[in-house]
């Protein structure tokens, strides 16, 4: 595919969970009510902000949580009917915005049509071999008279049997739906590392032959990443290999770690160079990263870094404003909440935050060097960070300083003997360099985004 064609190359994501941010009831009460009217606001923030992609989690008709689906082809009631999404849609389009929604085809609800039909029929049901490991003769964890595979272990998650071929149709069919009638612009799929990649190859050429620019994003806790992406499966993965090292770095005073990840994967020896993954540093599976820093001004290199490393960043609905939010033991509710868009912005817990995050969309879209370019590590000390990113003729060297005090670096070996350094993050500064050698002073817990100037 020509790169030029691929608007995820460019693309700044805003996530939202629907189900909890549109307060929707935990459990699915079958009443259908518009809830989706409670998202418009926040498309004129995620525009604000300068984000111009969306990520709608689950909105297929499911059991509570979306991820326990019961129909391909309708949304929740809980948010309302296909015509209310049908102008949601409508209109994020009219803004020049993409839309990526949950594709959860490892497994599905026990209420999905088809396991009920098991349930009612039994070993004469016509639906019997769309699940993995479907065996009658003994019970499951619920009485079933018959056992089979759940998601990695949990039965209220029913495996799918994805080498079926009705099985494929359905959920294709599906697909060719929510892109035909909606003018959906990507998945992202849920447990992709838990799906036989041959359904995954067969998911790339159907949906690619619709729409070469449909882009398919799985979600991929570990593992070498090329299984997945490559032009016959995947355009991206979730970056969870760098995503603890995001936040631990600066919570541990140890950017070594971020550090020694990024060299691994975008270095000049670096495994995935020519790979943009999804990066991040929260989602509604894990714990607001504001609840790691005991100081929260850590967010502001944090951030910092999320936008300038090679990939495609996104954030997590309300993380923009500092929310803190811890997973509890068994239940991500509090991760997933109901929001007041108007009292966020009217009283943040990081007032600053929302406009820098606003200056670091502005600088990534203004630098091909931050959007596509080369990694290369210059710096890197317990509180310290700087990297180069470079991209035919424009260069971007971000320097991060996660200590209390003032940083100086004298830093050499950089690719120019002389000339300007003109700071995006620090209006009118700039800095001469000589012999290829700089020396900078970095304000605590901050950073500098310095571009090249003959």
């Amino acid at each position: 595919m020509n790169i030029n064609t691929q608007w995820w190359r460019d693309a700044t994501f805003y996530h939202i969970y629907p189900l909890g941010l549109c307060d929707a009831p935990l459990q699915n009460d079958f009443n259908t009510v518009n809830r989706l009217d409670a998202l418009y606001p926040w498309l004129d923030h995620m525009q604000t902000l300068g984000l111009d992609s969306l990520y709608l989690g689950p909105i297929f008709q499911s059991t509570s949580h979306g991820y326990d689906t019961m129909d391909y082809y309708q949304i929740d009631n809980r948010l309302g009917t296909q015509e209310n999404f049908a102008r949601f849609a409508e209109e994020l389009h009219r803004r020049g915005l993409k839309l990526v929604l949950d594709g959860v085809f490892n497994h599905v609800g026990r209420d999905f049509w088809a396991f009920k039909d098991v349930q009612t029929h039994g070993e004469k049901s016509a639906y019997r071999d769309w699940f993995q490991n479907l065996r009658f003769g003994s019970q499951s964890p619920f009485g079933d008279p018959f056992e089979y595979e759940g998601w990695q272990g949990h039965h209220s998650l029913v495996k799918l049997n994805l080498a079926h071929p009705h099985v494929r149709a359905h959920l294709f069919d599906a697909v060719a739906l929510w892109m035909d009638q909606f003018g959906i612009d990507g998945l992202r799929l849920d447990a992709a590392d838990c799906i036989d990649l041959d359904f995954l190859r067969a998911l790339h050429g159907f949906t690619k032959s619709r729409r070469s620019d449909f882009w398919l994003m799985g979600e991929v806790i570990q593992g070498d990443y090329r299984q997945w992406v490559n032009p016959e499966t995947l355009d991206s993965v979730t970056n969870y290999e760098c995503y603890k090292g995001l936040y631990s770095s600066l919570a541990e005073n140890n950017y070594f770690e971020i550090a020694s990840g990024l060299k691994r994967q975008f270095g000049p020896q670096g495994l995935y160079q020519d790979l943009l993954f999804y990066n991040f540093v929260d989602n509604h599976d894990v714990d607001r990263v504001a609840s790691k820093f005991e100081n929260k001004v850590l967010l502001y290199p944090l951030y910092i870094l999320l936008f300038t490393m090679p990939g495609i960043p996104s954030v997590y609905y309300g993380s923009e404003f500092g929310l803190d939010a811890v997973k509890e033991p068994y239940s991500d509710v509090p991760l997933r909440p109901a929001l007041d868009l108007n009292a966020l912005e009217s009283h943040p817990p990081q007032p600053d935050l929302p406009g820098v995050i606003q200056r670091l969309v502005e600088l990534r879209r203004q630098s091909r060097a931050i959007l596509w370019g080369s990694y290369r590590e210059v710096w890197v000390q317990p509180n310290q960070l700087a990297f180069l990113r470079r991209f035919e003729g424009d260069s971007a060297l971000t320097v991060l300083n996660s200590a209390d005090q003032p940083a100086e670096l004298h830093l050499e070996g950089l690719p120019w003997q002389s000339g300007r350094l003109v700071d995006g993050l620090n209006p009118g500064e700039t800095f001469r360099i000589e012999g290829g050698q700089l020396s900078l002073t970095v304000s605590p817990t901050w950073g500098r985004i310095l571009h090249w100037e003959n």
